[in-house]
């Protein structure tokens, strides 16, 4: 019986320690950075900043950095020279 109690309290260590780090691993991976192209969509749209920081859970500082020239990989189309 005391075998089936160790066995038992050990698995639920085990149990609560791999919960444990599975949490905190996840709460590593968010950011705070904000997908410029579903802000430009959603501004295309007529959504007001207050409007887009709320409903993807930013601020309106973070939303207002979106509207500047692309500097990353997804490039927007104005930001193209003209010549070619």
């Amino acid at each position: 019986m005391a075998d089936a109690l160790r066995k038992l309290g050990m698995t639920a260590a085990l149990g609560t320690l791999i919960l444990a780090a599975g949490i905190s691993g996840c709460s590593s991976m968010t950011t705070d950075h904000v997908d410029c192209n579903v802000v430009k969509l959603q501004a295309e749209s007529g959504r007001t900043d207050a409007e887009i920081a709320s409903a993807i859970g930013a601020s309106e500082a973070d939303v207002a950095k979106c509207h500047g020239p692309a500097t990353s990989g997804n490039k927007a189309a104005d930001a193209v020279p003209s010549a070619y």
